[in-house]
């Protein structure tokens, strides 16, 4: 195959173009193509990933770029195309635009310059053969047909125009202007402009596409590539502003535009509306039959420049081309901004000039996305070369990080929004730029995010304000007292005179604001809802009464049929939380007395069934002070207390005093007074709840998983919350309290005949379920001595030296007696 081979896929709107050219890229081992708009750039990613492997596969644009380390395939907007790299096939979107007054030069340098080692392949529209041909290249063409018929259907009021229809306009103003018209006579409709970031632009088409409104209004935006189920297109100007004058479009412009209704196999029309102008009959023939006049002249800019010095860089950016269908591009923006710069700074006489002067231009290469505030973008420009000018070499993250708090902002009208974006896309360039910001990793994903956040929120905002939601419409239903067919389906979706407006969950109407009703008329929504919707809410309250099948769960709420009805709040103590009804307001006072006089009933005897020994220690009654201020402790402290903290009261109880409380479930332990019944998993996961109910705290802390005897986490730091799931800490180390008991009963029990040292045993590690050395650390803890004796370890008491000289005849002749003056602290 010849290496220069190019193919021209030429031909109308909606032809396949595209994608022919994506299954011709990934027919080769590598390849890249070139798009006009960073939306359509990510667009193609989005497919070619889903093709072939996620890693093999880069985006780049300006404010972009995921390039894997093994990418085989590049998909960026035409400016970002990397020129150096050697690759099988590369193509080039949207062609024509090399005769665009704006950009077109770069499409013309991509055109003379970029080919694929293979293959190269340009796509556009029929007017560019001529120059193609020119080319001194093997170039092969490939006329598409388009597959639908498209007609002009002339002029139309828009309070006329049929459904599934654009609108085009070539300003903010007039945008917004239409879509308030179509809201208030159509009911709404979605917003495409350019200076929308992408994913607002994909949101509000995907608004459309979904057919929660019937009705586009958009700029030429529409023209290049965003492919949307639309029979009609109507143009309400035929002149725009392309940023040096206002000028009338030509007919290849509008039939890029015009292009977009039908699709597929389905035929589309064209029209106008408003005040715009007629189009002759000779252009309509020639717009339906998309028979164009050839471009003659492309634009083009020298990109071979010289950075040897001011002057020789002025020169060769002034460089004319060489041939007749080449036509220097005017002064753009970027030129601007450098000889403004070349004015103000004194670069010359520099002795590293050609660095300096690179890296300005770089700089300068910057996009103004704002563009209302040229003044404003040279500050941007400025800034970002004295960082990069300076000694560092980069901009700081604390320039950074006040430019995006500046911008951090979600309120305001959508223009605002729309600015922020658009400030925020500045930023986002500069932070993919290679080596020009600290941590740049870290602001590629901020500046994404913002403008994700900031995108959202423009979106809703455009929605709100174009789009007139079915409240709006029911609201002047009940101004006229009609009737509403309102009906409960069986899935609980609630339909009003066929309108779906929201689902019944639980015993709350909750109202699909996404498609439904505005904040201000929610109350007319539900006015018009309440006489079949308050009914079946007292039905369903009066079953939850009937059948008694609700649940609290860990988050403190009630729920029935996996929806929640009410929660726990504080009470006069962590046994007796109150409850609040999370149920509709439409409901009346009467049937919510009803539930809320049920849910405490039933939640004070599952408290009082679940924790019945906590209740009982509650309502003792003796005479013996003792017994009951050892009830009064172990109470308030949810059925756990270490034994050291109340050994006064122990001291004074006897045998019998005892009995009384082990008859009402209390275990006294060698190091802990508990109700051994509150350590399994039902008791734990209650009181655990009510504790954190009632100290409105710690709502984060979760029981460690039933089953487990032993935990090994230095994370864990609140030991109380631990203590109360019945876990006694050493150190790092957490055990369960009653197989601490059961693990001194095994050393007490030991045969070691030397009982001054105590052999470690399987069935003591099998009992915690703990490793070896976890089990020997825990040991050291708990002031035991850790011997090793022919591969056996051994353990004695080892307590530290107290003020007090202890008795160790006693302590060697008695093992419970070292048990029973352990300090677990």
């Amino acid at each position: 195959m010849n290496k220069n081979k190019i193919t021209a896929v030429l031909g109308p709107t909606n032809t396949g173009k595209t994608h022919l050219a994506i299954e011709t890229m990934l027919s080769f081992d590598t390849g890249m193509i070139g798009f006009p708009l960073r939306l359509l750039a990510r667009e193609v990613y989005d497919k070619v990933i889903k093709k072939t492997r996620y890693d093999e596969v880069a985006l780049i644009t300006g404010e972009e770029k995921i390039i894997p380390s093994n990418a085989k395939y590049f998909l960026c907007t035409v400016e970002s195309m990397p020129i150096d790299k050697d690759l099988e096939f590369v193509g080039v979107d949207e062609i024509q635009m090399c005769a665009d007054h704006e950009r077109g030069h770069i499409f013309t340098d991509r055109l003379l310059n970029m080919r694929g080692s293979k293959l190269t392949m340009f796509m556009g529209s029929n007017t560019i053969k001529g120059i193609v041909s020119k080319l001194n290249d093997d170039v092969e063409f490939i006329d598409r047909k388009r597959l639908s018929k498209l007609t002009y259907s002339g002029h139309k009021k828009i309070s006329r125009i049929n459904r599934k229809t654009a609108i085009i306009a070539f300003s903010t103003e007039e945008v917004y202007a239409i879509a308030e018209l179509i809201r208030r006579q159509k009911g709404g409709a979605a917003i495409v402009m350019g200076s929308l970031s992408p994913k607002t632009r994909n949101a509000q088409v995907e608004l459309y596409q979904s057919g929660d409104v019937d009705f586009l209004v958009a700029t030429d935006a529409i023209g290049m590539g965003i492919n949307m189920d639309l029979d009609q297109v109507y143009f309400s100007n035929l002149k725009k502003f392309d940023g040096k004058k206002l000028r009338k479009l030509n007919l290849s412009e509008i039939g890029q535009i015009a292009g977009r209704a039908g699709r597929y196999l389905n035929d589309g029309n064209f029209g106008i509306t408003g005040d715009c102008k007629e189009i002759t009959a000779e252009e309509v023939e020639l717009l339906e039959n998309h028979k164009f006049e050839n471009i003659k002249t492309l634009f083009w800019r020298n990109s071979d420049l010289n950075f040897n010095n001011p002057t020789s860089l002025l020169r060769s950016l002034e460089e004319r081309p060489n041939k007749d269908w080449l036509r220097k591009i005017h002064e753009c923006e970027d030129e601007k901004v450098l000889k403004y710069f070349l004015k103000k700074l004194d670069l010359y006489n520099l002795p590293n000039a050609k660095e300096t002067l690179t890296l300005l231009w770089e700089c300068c290469q910057i996009p103004d996305f704002v563009k209302k505030t040229y003044g404003n973008h040279i500050e941007v420009v400025e800034k970002v070369f004295n960082f990069l000018n300076s000694d560092k070499g980069e901009i700081t993250d604390n320039f950074m990080h006040l430019q995006l708090m500046k911008l951090n902002k979600l309120d305001g009208n959508v223009d605002s929004l729309a600015n922020r974006i658009a400030n925020v896309r500045t930023w986002s360039y500069v932070s993919n730029k290679n080596n020009w910001v600290e941590n740049q990793n870290y602001w590629i994903e901020k500046t994404k995010f913002l403008e994700d956040k900031l995108s959202d929120r423009l979106h809703e905002e455009l929605t709100k304000t174009f789009i007139d939601k079915r409240a709006s419409v029911l609201a002047r239903g009940l101004k006229q007292d009609m009737e509403f067919d309102t009906k409960i389906l069986e899935n609980n979706n609630v339909m009003i005179d066929d309108q779906f407006i929201g689902k019944i969950n639980g015993l709350k109407l909750e109202l699909d604001l996404k498609k439904g009703a505005l904040e201000t008329d929610i109350k007319s929504l539900k006015k018009a809802a309440r006489k079949t919707i308050g009914p079946e809410l007292e039905k369903r309250i009066q079953i939850v009464i009937d059948t008694g099948l609700v649940e609290l769960k860990n988050d403190s709420k009630i729920y029935w049929n996996n929806a929640t009805i009410g929660k726990l709040i504080p009470g006069k103590d962590y046994l007796s939380p109150n409850i609040e009804l999370l149920v509709d307001d439409m409901l009346e006072q009467n049937p919510k007395s009803k539930l809320i006089n049920f849910l405490e009933k039933w939640v004070k005897n599952k408290i009082s069934s679940v924790l019945k020994s906590l209740y009982d220690l509650k309502d003792l009654k003796d005479k013996n002070s003792s017994i009951k201020a050892l009830a009064y402790q172990l109470y308030e402290n949810n059925g756990v207390l270490k034994r050291d903290e109340v050994s006064e009261y122990l001291n004074k109880l006897d045998q019998n005093d005892r009995k009384i409380l082990r008859d009402l479930g209390v275990k006294f332990g060698r190091y802990h007074i508990f109700l051994f019944k509150l350590i399994k998993p039902e008791p734990v996961s209650l009181r655990t709840l009510l504790w954190k109910n009632y100290n409105q705290k710690y709502f984060n802390l979760q029981p460690p998983t039933f089953g487990l005897n032993f935990l090994n986490d230095n994370k864990i730091h609140n030991k109380n919350f631990m203590l109360l799931c019945g876990f006694e800490k050493f150190n790092n180390f957490y055990i369960r309290i009653d197989i601490l008991e059961r693990l001194f009963v095994q050393i007490i029990n030991s045969d070691t005949k030397d009982m001054n040292e105590i052999k470690m045993i399987p069935e003591m590690l099998n009992l915690l379920g703990c490793k070896k050395d976890d089990f020997k650390q825990l040991l050291k803890a708990m002031s035991y001595k850790v011997l090793e004796k022919d591969k056996e370890v051994f353990f004695k008491y080892n307590p530290k030296k107290k003020a007090k000289p202890q008795n160790k005849e006693n302590i060697k002749e008695n093992p419970f007696g070292v048990l029973k003056n352990l300090n677990l602290n």
